[in-house]
């Protein structure tokens, strides 16, 4: 009997809010009662909410996220297309970059527009107090307030702190497996010069952060794209056959959360991708620049946890989580340690002082981890928040990825939409977005635009998004 009622209980709060889902007045991406609140107001047990939650999520209706509760991913009035398994055409190709990267950057700051295409999360939603505190103690604490060089490799706390963390992704570094650099950019670089000369081919996912794009044309280097699932990363039985008959030299990945599309290999991939290169002898430079903003229960693993021979050169930043303007990157490049040593020091010699151990001392002290926590559940309800954006405003046959981390937003357009256009057209509403081509040599993904949810959410940015959708229509 006492089964009976509890069943009638936890049915009865499941069917309450089913009902406001499908009535519109509970909407996609929006947070639900907290169950200690629900558990208040019905008189019921907390096991009793929980049951009830648990059959919404076994509907799709809800889903759950750590530390930040319960939300509603469902919406009656349309149904989130994912955006279909990329084609690209399997010859390398060496080209420059479109023009169109520089204009964006160039208005990163301009106060006056809505930019959408930030490639790291606005500063309101950085530590920025806590870091500058972090600062003055550092300089208080270092040998002539850091003024000095630093050792090639790096700072010995960062590259400590570093090596804890790869626990998280069942690694095991040493703080001497690691040589810290100056950002992300300047780690790919250092990886790319390590193990390919000019003239050489590189095999990357398509679209691919045209960050590799303007490295590869800077080092003369033929960049060979392959298909890409949104939810799993690039084709491994096109890689292999590509690595025999294009005479791959390095295989350039972002297995976490790729930048634009928002993929992330599953580990059965990434262990399938690392006995690749290992069969054939070659490197992989893993990007994994995004691994901790994850909206999952667990950080993922990376192909790198997978290594055996040294082949995975393991690289990030902490761009994306921290301070862009810090300029603080790292790699971990295994078998190719010395080579990258070398290089560092030829072209900058040593990393800032000041930057790299105030993050180091940012993360002994604990800082780090309790910021996450705040940015990733800020960035999974902003990506709510976004796709509901897409979900009300754009044309019914957009497709739009549902990334599982990081802040950026792959979507789909009608293919006769021309978003170069479009862009130019925006910019008159003071808009500013990611054209999706600027993420492929080759002539495909003028109908696809990157939006980044790295900002807070706000009624600006919904009128933008709005805006949006009404030049998207109008085609």
């Amino acid at each position: 009997m006492k089964s009976a009622t509890k069943s009638f209980l936890y049915n009865n709060i499941a069917h309450a809010i089913e009902e406001q889902i499908n009535e519109g007045v509970l909407k996609f991406g929006d947070k639900l009662p907290s169950v200690r609140i629900l558990k208040k107001e019905y008189g019921v047990s907390v096991s009793t909410v929980l049951e009830a939650y648990y059959r919404l999520e076994a509907k799709s209706l809800i889903e759950s996220r750590p530390r930040s509760g319960y939300y509603v991913v469902y919406s009656e009035n349309k149904s989130l297309q994912k955006p279909v398994k990329t084609a690209p055409k399997s010859e390398p190709v060496l080209r420059e970059v479109t023009d169109i990267i520089i204009d964006f950057y160039e208005r990163i700051n301009d106060k006056n527009i809505v930019n959408l295409s930030l490639g790291i999360p606005s500063p309101e939603l950085m530590p920025v107090a806590k870091l500058n505190k972090t600062v003055n103690e550092t300089i208080a604490k270092l040998p002539a307030g850091g003024t000095y060089y630093d050792s090639i490799q790096g700072s010995e706390n960062l590259r400590r702190q570093i090596a804890q963390r790869t626990l998280l992704w069942g690694g095991n570094l040493k703080e001497q497996d690691i040589i810290t650099t100056t950002g992300c950019t300047s780690a790919l670089s250092l990886a790319l010069m390590a193990v390919t000369k000019a003239g050489d081919t590189i095999a990357v996912e398509s679209p691919v952060f045209f960050g590799i794009l303007q490295l590869a044309n800077a080092l003369q280097l033929r960049v060979l794209e392959l298909p890409t699932d949104v939810d799993l990363g690039i084709d491994l039985a096109l890689l292999e056959k590509s690595i025999k008959k294009q005479k791959v030299k390095a295989v350039v990945i972002i297995s976490n959360f790729n930048n634009p599309l928002g993929s992330i290999m599953p580990d059965e991939k990434k262990k399938g991708i690392v006995k690749i290169i290992e069969k054939y002898e070659i490197p992989l430079i893993e990007d994994d620049i995004y691994g901790e903003i994850y909206f999952e229960k667990k950080r993922p693993n990376t192909c790198k946890t997978y290594d055996t021979k040294g082949l995975v050169m393991w690289l990030g930043s902490f761009s994306k989580t921290i301070a862009g303007g810090y300029r603080v990157g790292w790699i971990a490049p295994g078998k190719f340690l010395q080579e990258v040593l070398k290089l560092k020091l030829c072209l900058s010699s040593s990393t800032p002082t000041i930057t790299q151990e105030a993050i180091a001392n940012f993360l002994a002290k604990g800082r780090y981890d309790y910021h996450l926590r705040k940015l990733r559940q800020t960035l999974y309800a902003n990506s709510l928040k976004y796709m509901a954006a897409v979900v009300d405003y754009f044309p019914a046959d957009t497709r739009v990825s549902k990334p599982k981390g990081s802040f950026l937003l792959w979507i789909e357009l009608n293919e006769n939409i021309d978003v170069n256009k479009l862009y130019k057209k925006a910019l008159e509403y003071g808009i500013v977005f990611t054209p999706g081509n600027i993420f492929t040599l080759q002539n495909q993904y003028k109908n696809c635009m990157r939006l980044s949810y790295g900002m807070p959410w706000s009624t600006k940015i919904e009128k933008a998004l709005k805006q949006l959708g009404k030049l998207l229509k109008s085609y």
